[in-house]
């Protein structure tokens, strides 16, 4: 099995790679630049030198006179030990040859040589100069010592590339392991994170700044975790809470029921009875599989094109007489355009018609605006009556939740599921819904997109 390498020790041979291809190419760089500085120094060396010998032989165009000159030729070359010379005449004769059986470049300029282990650099140039007839001078100067120089320069700049390569691993290893230590402690919290311990944050202002940004998304992740799970732990509760009264009720009635014998009728009422609280956990569970299908993404509205005046009126008369029996007004004003699927936004907005009839005191108001805008439609169902308290506004559309506690009694659609399901209807169709409420008033507003 490969063993994957960690990112500390990509990073330490990342840092040891970049190190030392940094100081190869410093060091061919400065290996470059000496050996061309050593190169100029032969050069002026040998042009000092070749002005003497020019000198001593000037006017040696023959034999003779070369003859007579080679003594004072012979002392200049004394003074230089390392400087060897050849002259060679126009017709390829050698007058003096200070490197007998060498074979030396015959082109002219400054050349490198390497004989019997000895190095040299030659200078090739006409006795006269301009004149290519005259009398050729090879100069040989002996470089030796500047190629063991350099060799050596080669060797240090190996060791030097090899030890800054081993440093820097080390170094980046080390660095690495103290930069990534925020992520071992995020590691480590992830791997403590559970059911029971979603209250762990990450540190975010001991994070480098790098790593802040993550944190601060982990923190919010285990912060929606946490809300989610006390919420599903709350949901569960109250589901046990609303099934509990009924089936509380069941069991007792049909125990009383079967204590002794009795008439007919009796069972017939009893059966009556059982089936009231039945249909209402049926309702109960077909409410909760309707939100675990919205939470789901499985709601999937009709696009069909609504006229909502239409679609208001049409609620607003099935409601007339119950509104009428409690004494309260119905009236809807504007009109508007959606796309949607009528059922279920006759669905939502009968949720919020039943609410605000229950809530609205004899002599009330009931009231429904329909308003077209550039975000889009809004449908406003407004009643007179107490205002919710501030504090309940953020939860309001929470499952089973009810601003007034003592509300228990009632049908399924009275056990705090209704805003939730009205919630899911409204997503579902691409928009939104609050409510605002005050003094004697309160208002639930739907703001959808506008019909394509």
């Amino acid at each position: 099995m490969i063993t994957r390498l960690s990112l500390a020790g990509r990073l330490a041979l990342l840092f040891a790679a970049c190190t030392t291809v940094v100081s190869l190419l410093a060091g061919v760089l400065f290996n470059h630049a000496s050996e061309k500085h050593f190169i100029e120094l032969d050069q002026q060396l040998l042009d000092s030198k070749l002005v003497a010998l020019r000198s001593a032989l000037q006017g040696a165009d023959t034999p003779a006179l070369f003859a007579q000159r080679e003594p004072q030729l012979r002392e200049e070359l004394q003074r230089q030990p390392d400087l060897t010379l050849r002259v060679t005449a126009r017709d390829g004769r050698r007058w003096l040859d200070g490197a007998p059986g060498i074979t030396l470049p015959q082109a002219p300029g400054l050349h490198s040589l390497q004989n019997a282990g000895t190095d040299y650099r030659l200078y090739n140039v006409p006795l006269k100069g301009g004149d290519v007839n005259s009398p050729h001078l090879t100069l040989m100067l002996d470089i030796t010592h500047h190629q063991h120089f350099l060799q050596r320069m080669q060797h240090l700049i190996w060791l030097t590339v090899g030890l800054s390569a081993l440093a820097t691993a080390l170094l980046g290893a080390w660095a690495a392991r103290s930069g990534l230590r925020p992520l071992r402690r995020m590691s480590e919290v992830a791997a403590g994170v559970s059911a029971h311990s979603l209250t762990q944050r990450l540190p975010q202002e001991q994070m480098p700044a790098e790593l802040a940004e993550l944190a601060h998304a982990f923190n919010a992740m285990f912060g929606r975790l946490d809300d989610a799970f006390q919420r599903l732990s709350a949901f569960s509760a109250d589901i046990a809470h609303e099934l509990r009264t009924p089936l509380s009720n069941l069991l007792t009635h049909t125990q009383v029921i079967l204590t002794q014998p009795r008439p007919l009728e009796d069972y017939r009422e009893a059966l009556h009875s059982n089936l009231e609280e039945l249909q209402w956990m049926a309702q109960l569970v077909n409410d909760m599989l309707y939100l675990a299908k919205a939470d789901h993404g499985l709601l999937t509205p009709k696009r069909d094109p609504l006229v909502l005046a239409d679609e208001a009126d049409a609620l607003l008369e099935f409601f007339a007489p119950l509104a009428e029996d409690s004494q309260v007004s119905l009236q809807r004003e504007g009109t508007g355009h959606a796309t949607g699927d009528r059922s279920m936004l006759r669905r939502a907005l009968s949720n919020l018609l039943d609410n605000a009839l229950r809530f609205t005191p004899q002599g009330g108001k009931v009231s429904m605006q329909i308003a077209e805008g550039a975000q889009g439609v809004q449908l406003t169902v407004e009643n007179t009556g107490d205002g919710i308290p501030e504090a309940s506004l953020p939860r309001l559309f929470d499952r089973f939740y009810r601003a007034d506690p003592a509300r228990r009694e009632g049908s399924s659609e009275h056990a705090g599921l209704g805003l939730a399901i009205t919630q899911s209807i409204v997503r579902a169709h691409g928009g939104r819904i609050w409510c605002e409420s005050g003094m004697g008033w309160t208002r639930f507003v739907i703001e959808l997109p506008l019909a394509e």
